[in-house]
Order: C-alpha cells, then structure tokens, then sequence
C-alpha cells in the first residue's frame, strides 16, 4: 500500500463526516435548516469555524450567481487556497541551506510522538547523506532516552544522553558541544513532554533554547512542534501558545490515521498561519511524509465524491 492510499485510509472517517454534510446541499435549494446541518457537520470534522463560514459563504454567492451550486467543488478550491499555504520546502532541502551545524528543537505535549518522530527524522536524513547526531533532552522519562538508544543503534547514529533525571538544558550543551567537535550536518533535540498551560515547564524550554542560541548564534534553526492530530481544536490552543513562548518554525502533524477529526489541519494552516512540515499516518518509518496540500485535499475529499 503507497502512502497516499494509508492517507486516504487514515482520513477516511474525517472524509465521510464531510461527506455526510455535503451530501445534504441541494442544487440551488438552501434552507437555513440545511446550512446549519451542513456547518455542524464540518465543525464536527475540525475543519475551523473561519473556514467553514467562508465555505458557505461561497456556496450561498454561487447559488445566487448561477442557481446551482457543486459544494464539493466549492470546498476543494477553499481548502486547496488554504493549505497550500501550508506547503514548505522538505527539511532537508532547508538543512542544506542553512549552518552547520543545524538545530532542529522537537517540542510538545506528553504522548503526541515526539522521540517518535525525532527517531524517524534521523533515520530519514543518514537516508539523505546527512551526518545526524541525537540528543536525549527528555531526560524525565527513561523510555524516551532508550527508544533514541535503540533508534542509534539501527540506524548508526550517535546519542548524546544523561541518565534520567538529569538537567535537560545540560544534555543540549554537551549535544550542541559535540556536534561542533564531530562537524555534524544536523542535530535532532528530544524534549520531554510538557502541557502548554504549565509556565514553569515552558520556561525550562526557554532556557534549552537560550542555551542552544548562546552555544550557537542564530539557532535553534527549526523549532518543530508535533502535534496529535486526534485532538482536534485543542492542538490550536497548544500551537498558539507553544509559538507564543518559543517562536515555532513549524508542525509536525502525527496520528491522522483513523481520526474524524483530520480537518484540523485546514483550521491551523488557516488561524496560525505556520507551516507543516511532516503528517504522520501510522508507525511505520514510511508514514511520516512531508505535507502535500494536493494529496491531502484529495485525500479528504476526493474528485470523485461517492453518491448519496
């Protein structure tokens, strides 16, 4: 199975909620009933009240327009305007243009993937010819530092690590310390998982980041924020404040397989105007791609929308 097909199998169930909604949009009949039932169902789906008011919009100025109206059309052309705004450059196209070496902060809440990611990040980039160096920054949770133990092992890749309980901003020094020493071209930093709301937790990220730019002017290159894609708006709440404190360069998307809440990836390209860098739609090291506004709009809804 291609990438594109587990997409399309991950977003199904985002997929039929919006199909469900679009369905009940009648050729140039629109009630207000109709509507309301309409713009539930695409909330349901996380897609954004921002954009679910221009979507109907849209329909309401086309139904007047031409007395007809393909919602189907409508929303593709809407979510395509939007999330190609979304749509970046690979990593390592931005790790070759920038220093040496480049920093690449991983942060987040608990549980949402990140040593996850940060593993397949490394494994990606020895792919690309790029010297990759790990830093265990979670050192709160002694699962994170062996999973990047054994993710080194596979892939040939160095781990800079404290044992657990030790000053994560110490770790980063002595990673940043060795990727200068080793002439790495790219450093992964883990981070432990922390709530957005907790101002003591934040600023000991603060101060990781305050290391990193003492160690290394004009770094960290690439603050990456993941996020879990089955938590629908709350990932928002979480964006905004996390590039509040930290200035975040961009998102990492995981776990939008199988969710109905997938659309939420329109509400934040659409609301926080930050670029995705990486979707994840499963476990495998194959399913973290980079974002494609093309693939994911056909994904979520395909050209050719099944009948009623």
């Amino acid at each position: 199975m291609s990438w594109i097909q587990r997409l399309q199998g991950g977003l199904a169930k985002t997929r039929q909620t919006i199909q469900k909604s679009l369905r009940r949009l009648g050729q140039g009949h629109l009630d207000p009933v109709l509507l309301e039932d309409v713009e539930a169902g695409l909330l349901q789906a996380d897609v954004g009240v921002r954009t679910v008011e221009q979507f109907l919009q849209m329909v309401k100025d086309q139904t007047r327009l031409f007395n007809a109206t393909d919602p189907v059309t409508v929303l593709q052309t809407l979510l395509m305007d939007i999330l190609r705004k979304g749509e970046t450059e690979p990593l390592e196209q931005l790790i070759r243009q920038g220093p040496r070496p480049f920093i690449l902060l991983t942060v987040g809440i608990n549980g949402v993937g990140k040593t996850t990611t940060v593993a397949k990040l490394g494994h990606r980039f020895s792919q690309h010819g790029l010297t990759t160096l790990f830093v265990a920054g979670d050192t709160f949770r002694a699962a994170a530092i062996e999973q990047l133990d054994i993710w080194g092992k596979r892939t040939g890749i160095e781990v800079i690590k404290h044992k657990q309980g030790s000053d994560p901003a110490a770790v980063v020094f002595d990673g940043i310390v060795a990727a200068k020493t080793r002439n790495v071209d790219v450093v992964l930093i883990d981070t432990a998982g922390r709530l957005h709301t907790k101002i003591n937790l934040m600023d000991e990220l603060k101060k990781i980041k305050r290391i990193i730019a003492r160690e290394m002017p004009g770094a960290p290159h690439e603050i990456l924020l993941v996020l879990d894609g089955t938590l629908g708006q709350n990932t928002i709440a979480q964006a905004r404040q996390f590039h509040e404190a930290l200035g975040v360069t961009g998102l990492a998307l995981t776990k939008l397989d199988g969710t109905s809440r997938g659309g939420v990836v329109v509400a934040i390209v659409d609301e926080l105007k930050l670029p995705i860098r990486l979707i994840g739609v499963g476990e495998g090291e194959a399913d973290l791609q980079d974002f494609n506004a093309s693939a994911f709009v056909e994904a979520l809804l395909p050209t050719a929308t099944p009948p009623a």
